[in-house]
């Protein structure tokens, strides 16, 4: 990878509207990135779940159950009340907030070109990334997880790894290719889970831990020393979104929801 050593690596976000956690990222990454190696060009924010907020609401309902949900909803609810958003967190920072409908958009991957991004990087996109946008970056488009890749491929992987009792969650950063969750790695860090944790907790600090993981990975970038090491994709997994059984196992093993 050639290093940019004249300017700061010109980096576009993509990530989507949620003010409870993925917020979390980026209050830690505007707050920490060294902004003379590393200059924002935009955040796009779109829909979570990429769908309507009543289907999210009920996709909600189902997997945190009428308890922990209605606890969730006062938590939204402030949040909105105090006006929480990535957008206006970006605003207020002073960084450029870029509409997106969908990033596979003809019309969006034409604003991303003229952004001259040197790295797009997903944080919690709620869609698959197609070829055209991949190819905009100069160097790449990037995204973060909360899971070990290949194994913990797929939606909500702190959920199924304290479900299978795995001893750390694995914040990996890896490239982006037209297959999902399949791009080498970039960078990883463990995260250590408790024989009885709280999904609450585990997704909170694996975001904040992942924007200084993020910060990272992009210096590197930057420095042009870091190489994505390929995936053994014999161990590939994937998961989809939990179904009300298995919450029904998860809070068995202990763990709660919030």
């Amino acid at each position: 990878m050639t290093a940019i050593t004249d300017r700061p690596l010109r980096l576009l976000f993509v990530t989507e509207d949620d003010p409870l956690y993925v917020i979390r990222f980026f209050e830690v990454f505007f707050d920490e990135y060294p902004k003379d190696q590393i200059e924002i060009v935009g955040v796009s924010v779109q829909d979570a779940f990429h769908e309507p907020i009543w289907k999210t609401a009920r996709r909600m309902l189902r997997f945190y159950g009428p308890i922990d949900f209605i606890r969730l909803c006062f938590r939204y609810i402030r949040v909105k009340l105090r006006g929480d958003s990535i957008a206006k967190l970006a605003a207020r920072k002073g960084l450029p907030v870029v509409p997106c409908g969908s990033v596979n958009d003809p019309a969006y991957i034409a604003k991303a070109r003229e952004l001259q991004p040197d790295v797009i990087a997903s944080v919690a996109a709620p869609e698959i990334f197609k070829k055209e946008i991949i190819g905009v970056p100069t160097l790449r488009a990037i995204n973060i997880h909360s899971g070990r890749l290949p194994v913990y491929r797929g939606m909500m992987p702190n959920f199924w790894q304290l479900l299978h009792g795995e001893k750390h969650a694995t914040v990996t950063v890896h490239e982006m290719v037209e297959k999902l969750d399949a791009g080498g790695i970039l960078g990883t860090l463990e995260w250590p889970l408790k024989p009885k944790d709280s999904l609450d907790r585990v997704i909170t600090g694996t975001k904040r831990d992942g924007a200084r993981l993020m910060i990272d990975v992009l210096l590197k970038m930057k420095q042009g020393s870091c190489e994505p090491v390929p995936l053994d994709m014999t161990e590939k997994k994937y998961f989809s979104f939990p179904k009300p059984a298995d919450v029904k196992a998860f809070r068995k093993r202990g763990h709660r929801m919030l």
